[in-house]
């Protein structure tokens, strides 16, 4: 931890693997908080993720005076032993085998065994807190099993931690969508702390219109390409209700899908412009775009990065499919600076409400 007698800053330098485009760190960045004069933030000191896009949109947006300290690499070859030393560390490790759509592989999928890295790094650095982001599907993957080991895998990591975990809806913190993840926080043992999970800030959620029209998105905003929709689309979208999906719609034949067994709620699914958004995901192929609850069409990638509480200045890096990916995939920042707040508070020795 950086310590200044002169500005009375005490700075906690983060570490990431599976950094995303930057919700995540985003967040922590702009978390501060103050107490007897002194105040307490956190600084990017390096971050890992293994595509270049996102690689290139966490440089331009985190850290674009030190864009060597993003490790664009598949984790398998990144050298923790080698990187720079950190006061936390954060991970939202890969969800894809314990999201509630799939084949719930859990920690015996392809994805699911990532999150060891994320183990090595704690054994490694010792951090004094870490955050660890997963979808909710994590806690009843393998019968739970996957996340019992998980908890008790950072439990005894490092110098060991006391684990908080909690299933966040992030609507209840002033993210403007129905997004809910399991979120664990760890505090070295050794310093006798225990995390509390912060009261939630947003007892009325912040609705859809209230997100994409106050104040309006300009026309040269970053990322505000719109997609050209089919004439079929058009239609199909056309027969859809605000909140509603094409399996609650009476469609002419011409227009249905000729599709078996599980039908996802998200195909060609209109937002309700006066509730939060249902969860932005990466996926868009097949009628999985977000759709405008007004106008028929998908939402522009910026409209979806204002539903995941990204700034209008922040600007995604690669094709128009890749960014929707980057968007889907990443921690809102809003929800990420709560949980920072409040972490920051604990070490400042701030009493804040909890749940």
């Amino acid at each position: 931890m950086i310590k200044s007698s002169k500005k009375k800053i005490k700075t906690f330098k983060l570490g990431e693997l599976y950094c995303g485009p930057g919700g995540l760190a985003l967040g922590a960045l702009k978390a501060k908080v103050r107490k007897n004069g002194i105040t307490y933030q956190i600084k990017h000191e390096w971050a890992s993720d293994y595509d270049e896009d996102t690689c290139n949109t966490y440089r331009k947006n985190i850290c674009p005076d030190n864009p060597d300290s993003v490790i664009c690499k598949n984790i398998s070859e990144v050298n923790i032993e080698n990187l720079p030393k950190i006061d936390c560390f954060a991970y939202g490790f890969p969800c894809n085998d314990f999201s509630i759509v799939g084949e719930h592989k859990g920690i015996n999928g392809k994805f699911g065994p990532l999150y060891s890295y994320g183990v090595k790094v704690i054994n490694v650095h010792k951090p004094k807190f870490i955050v660890a982001e997963n979808v909710g599907g994590m806690s009843s993957a393998n019968d739970g099993k996957a996340f019992e080991r998980i908890i008790n895998d950072l439990k005894n990591a490092g110098n060991g931690y006391e684990i908080t975990s909690h299933k966040y809806k992030f609507e209840e913190y002033g993210v403007p969508q129905k997004r809910h993840r399991i979120i664990l926080i760890g505090i070295d043992k050794t310093l006798n702390m225990k995390f509390k999970v912060p009261q939630i800030t947003s007892e009325r959620p912040i609705t859809v219109r209230q997100a994409l029209e106050v104040p309006p998105i300009s026309e040269n905003c970053f990322n505000q390409e719109f997609t050209r929709q089919s004439k079929t689309v058009i239609e199909r979208l056309s027969y859809i209700k605000q909140g509603e999906n094409i399996w609650q719609t009476d469609l002419p034949p011409h227009l249905q899908l000729n599709v078996k067994g599980a039908k996802l709620s998200q195909i060609y699914r209109r937002l309700h412009p006066n509730e939060p958004s249902y969860t932005i995901t990466g996926s868009g192929g097949g009628g999985t775009h977000v759709y405008h609850w007004k106008e028929c069409r998908a939402l522009t990638n910026r409209e979806r990065a204002r539903l995941q509480t990204f700034p209008d200045n922040f600007e995604f890096i690669g094709s128009k499919e890749s960014v929707r990916k980057q968007i889907g995939m990443a921690v809102p920042p809003k929800a990420s600076e709560a949980i920072f707040q409040a972490i920051l508070k604990l070490f400042a020795g701030i009493n804040y409400d909890s749940i």
